[in-house]
C-alpha cells in the first residue's frame, strides 16, 4: 500500500468529519475563494498583544481573500508529507482545480496514480494494480474530498476560533508570512492548529496541520498558476481496457 493511501486511511479512522472540515476551511485560503462572512466571529491577532495587531491580521486576511476572488481554475505542483510515530511518508505530483467541485491529482512519485472528481463521482486509478475505485462524492469520507471545495464559498467561522500571525512557527521563505488558525473544538477535529505560509503574491506555499495525536500533514505547493488554461476533459477519466472497476458499497 502506498504511503499516502495508508496515511489517508489512518486520518479517516482518527479524525472523521472534523478532519474534512479543516481541509475545507484552511485550503479555501489557498484559492482565495473564501468569503469571510460574519468576520466578527473570529479573534484576530495574538492574545495580550497591542490592539493594533489584530486589525493588521484582519486586513491581511481581507487582502488575501480579495486577491483570489476572480480565480476560476488553479494548477500547482505539490508535495504531501505525512509524519507520525517517527516515520515520514510522502508523495508528489500535479493538482488541478476548477469550479463546480472538479479536481484532478496526478501522482508521479513514488507511484503513479490518478485521483479525479467531476463534482459528483470520485475515481482513483492505480496503474500498477490495474484497478480503479469509484464512489459518489457525497458518500465518501476520503480526506481529499474537501479539496473540491477550494473554489467555493466557505464560512471559516465554522471551524476557526482564532487567527494570528506566527512567522516564528515555521522557517518561511524571505518575504512570506505565516498564519496560525486555531479550531473552536479540538476534540471534534482532532487537530490543534493549522499553519499557512503565504507568499507576497498571496499564494499559499505551505499548509501544515498538527493533530492532537502528535502526527502532522504538510502540503507544499509550487508553481501555482491561477486561472490556468485547462480543458474540462481532464476531469473525466476512462480507465484502460482490462481495468478492474470497484464500486463503493454505498453505490451498489
Amino acid at each position: 500500500m502506498s504511503g499516502l493511501r495508508a496515511a489517508m486511511r489512518v486520518g479517516r479512522a482518527r479524525r472523521g468529519k472534523g478532519m474534512l472540515w479543516v481541509w475545507s476551511a484552511a485550503l479555501a485560503i489557498f484559492t482565495g475563494a473564501m468569503i469571510l462572512l460574519g468576520v466578527s466571529r473570529f479573534s484576530f491577532g495574538s492574545p495580550g498583544r497591542p490592539d493594533g495587531e489584530p486589525a493588521e491580521v484582519k486586513d491581511y486576511v481581507k487582502q488575501l481573500e480579495s486577491s483570489y476572488r476572480s480565480v476560476k481554475t488553479l494548477r500547482a505542483e505539490f508535495v504531501q508529507t505525512y509524519m507520525a510515530d517517527g516515520r515520514t511518508r510522502g508523495e508528489s505530483g500535479t493538482v488541478s482545480f476548477a469550479r463546480g467541485g472538479r479536481m484532478r491529482w496526478d501522482y508521479r512519485q513514488p507511484e503513479e496514480k490518478v485521483f479525479v472528481s467531476d463534482g459528483k463521482y470520485l475515481l482513483l486509478y492505480v496503474p500498477s494494480e490495474k484497478q480503479m475505485t469509484r464512489s459518489r462524492v457525497k458518500e465518501s469520507d476520503d480526506a481529499r474530498v474537501p479539496f473540491r471545495l477550494l473554489l467555493s464559498r466557505l464560512n471559516l467561522g465554522r471551524v476557526f476560533e482564532h487567527i494570528e500571525f506566527a512567522d516564528q512557527a515555521l522557517k518561511p521563505e524571505k518575504g512570506d508570512r505565516v498564519l496560525r488558525a486555531l479550531p473552536k473544538h479540538e476534540e471534534e477535529g482532532g487537530y490543534h492548529e493549522v499553519l499557512m505560509e503565504i507568499t507576497p503574491e498571496f499564494d499559499i506555499h505551505r499548509l501544515v496541520i498538527h493533530f492532537s495525536d502528535q502526527s502532522s500533514m504538510e502540503f507544499t505547493f509550487n508553481r501555482v498558476d491561477r486561472n490556468a488554461q485547462m480543458d474540462s476533459s481532464i476531469f473525466k477519466f476512462t480507465p484502460p481496457a482490462g481495468t478492474e472497476v470497484i464500486d463503493s458499497p454505498n453505490d451498489q
